[in-house]
């Protein structure tokens, strides 16, 4: 399959990813080196087209989203947004669930080795690719040659920067070649600036074009991903230079010094740069909130980056229905549901719900109450009776509840396929990964923590506005608040809480405890993988674990 070839596998164990990762030049089920590296065409398609296999995925840990217990579930149900209540005999799975709700994680935790191999294989792939690209330079004129590297060291530094969010201090490898002798972990500050100097780099030879709709650049990394990477960059700023996050002592990003395109600006106003950026170009918001979650989500105006889905082409797979519906529900719809993910009582707070203030965005984003299917017929329990979701019954143990099956309201967040195929998980909504709502919130904080609160109420409004929701004062509080209310279920709550300085509390029962003291490692970063440090002594432990 010379489109989607790769010319190498890697055989990588959760333990030696970073030390003994090795790849196969010549494995039995590839074409020949010849004919992959024939022309400029089939080098493209070899070295840079070939990743982004990798961006979603079909297998636990696999993909930056639409797949289970790896990066997506880390940053959800690793906050208050979202968790994976034990139901009785379901959903215990030794505890990692409740683990990573009650910000109890240890290093042997394992989605947390799942996301460090899945970010380092892709690193590693990317690091080939280069050097591939490099060793048949001869094929390609000086343009190409530009073009095709500034696309691979963008999705590397991306990788990195999802690395250094979950992580911290992380080592950088550029080569394919590093051994475990050379691994050097750095200061998240040092690979703050790795990240931003790659992408600031290389923006200039990525093309323009939008990457969310079909054609030549349909799921790419195009400048405008690399533009709203670098504004999520400095508008946390303060949190990835800050290399001791137990010391009490932050970074104020008013003060920050940083350079963009030859000029000094804080981290606000850097932010807002990037944000500029994106709003100059042709995004912007969909008169509908679920334009950008339809089965064929293509033509959205305001999705930014993509992950492509067509069930007849590719393998990605959306799991997040497939987990959270309940039996009777998915089965109404043909598809089959594992009862797990649901909204935690903070998330209804915040959306007020079942008040006369509820957010619009609520019923847009879950489902709750009576449950019906495609032709609006009730669905009934395995008893006969009419079936219905409870949220405001979640508990982190339902062991022991009369609402083990039903407590919680689930996910709505993408209009469902009718068609979609494996129970539902193959499905041709694009997974959203960026999109321009989030660029207009990102610019009304950094005005707002910029002392403009007034230019960025607009920014506010504006997000507010398309559903119909009032009108509210822009303070820190109603932005954090209101980034759960447009992002909900899109995997931003754990970095969002970090920044708002929110992440400090230990949940423990029903409600959110004192704040721990700031030397506890689990306000910020995830720890080092368990066994990581054990097989390469180069490694040190996460400050605070």
């Amino acid at each position: 399959m010379v489109n989607g070839a790769i010319l190498f596998t890697i055989h990588c164990s959760l333990f030696t990813v970073l030390s003994s990762c090795s790849l196969d030049e010549n494995p039995k089920d590839q074409i020949p080196e010849e004919e992959a590296y024939a022309d400029a065409g089939a080098l493209y398609r070899n070295t840079v087209a070939t990743l982004y296999n990798y961006i979603g995925g079909a297998t636990d840990g696999q993909g930056l989203q639409g797949t289970c217990r790896g990066i997506y579930d880390l940053q959800t149900f690793g906050s208050d947004e979202a968790m994976i209540p034990t139901r009785g005999t379901d959903w215990y799975d030794g505890g990692i669930w409740q683990e990573l709700y009650r910000h109890d994680w240890t290093p042997g935790h394992p989605m947390l080795g799942n996301a460090w191999s899945y970010l380092y294989k892709v690193i590693t792939l990317c690091n080939r690719s280069l050097e591939l690209l490099e060793s048949h330079q001869h094929l390609l004129d000086e343009v190409q040659y530009v073009e095709y590297t500034a696309e691979v060291r963008a999705l590397r530094a991306i990788y990195y920067w999802y690395l250094m969010d979950l992580f911290g201090r992380i080592p950088i490898i550029t080569t394919s070649k590093t051994s475990l002798s050379q691994l050097e972990q750095m200061p998240r500050s040092q690979i703050f600036k790795f990240v931003c100097t790659e992408l600031q780099q290389v923006c200039p030879n990525l093309h323009y074009e939008n990457s969310a709709r079909p054609g030549d650049y349909y799921g790419r990394v195009t400048y405008h991903v690399a533009c709203f990477v670098l504004a999520k960059l400095m508008l946390n700023a303060e949190v990835y230079l800050d290399n001791n996050w137990t010391d009490g002592d932050h970074p104020d990003g008013s003060a920050l010094t940083i350079s963009v395109n030859g000029e000094t600006m804080n981290a606000w106003e850097a932010t807002i740069y990037y944000c500029n950026q994106l709003e100059n170009a042709d995004y912007e918001l969909e008169e509908l909130y679920t334009s950008n979650f339809e089965v064929h989500n293509e033509n959205s105006n305001e999705n930014i980056w993509v992950i492509p889905m067509d069930k007849d082409l590719y393998y990605n797979e959306m799991q997040y229905f497939f987990r959270s519906w309940h039996y009777r529900h998915a089965a109404a719809y043909g598809f089959t549901g594992e009862n797990g993910a649901c909204a935690t009582k903070r998330t209804l707070e915040i959306f007020k719900y079942g008040t006369w203030s509820e957010d619009p965005r609520f019923l847009l984003n879950y489902y709750d109450g009576i449950v019906f299917d495609n032709n609006r017929k009730i669905v009934r329990d395995r008893n006969g009776e009419v079936f219905e979701y409870k949220p405001w019954e979640v508990e982190l143990d339902l062991s022991d509840s009369p609402y083990l099956e039903t407590a919680g309201a689930r996910m709505n967040k993408y209009v469902v396929d009718r068609n979609a195929t494996k129970n539902g998980k193959l499905m041709d909504n694009d997974i959203v990964l960026f999109r321009f709502a989030d660029v207009l919130l990102m610019h009304a904080e950094a005005l707002l923590r910029n002392g403009q609160a007034e230019e960025g109420q607009d920014y506010f409004n504006a997000v507010r506005g398309r559903v119909d929701a009032p009108e509210k004062p822009l303070t820190l509080q109603n932005l954090l608040d209101e980034r759960l209310l447009e992002l909900c279920w899109e995997g931003w709550r754990r970095q969002d809480l970090i920044r708002f300085g929110q992440y400090e509390s230990l949940f423990m029962g029903d409600q959110w405890d004192e704040k721990v003291d700031e030397s506890d490692g689990h306000t910020t970063v995830f720890p080092i993988p368990g066994g990581m440090i054990d097989f390469n002594p180069n490694l040190t432990q996460n400050p605070g674990y």
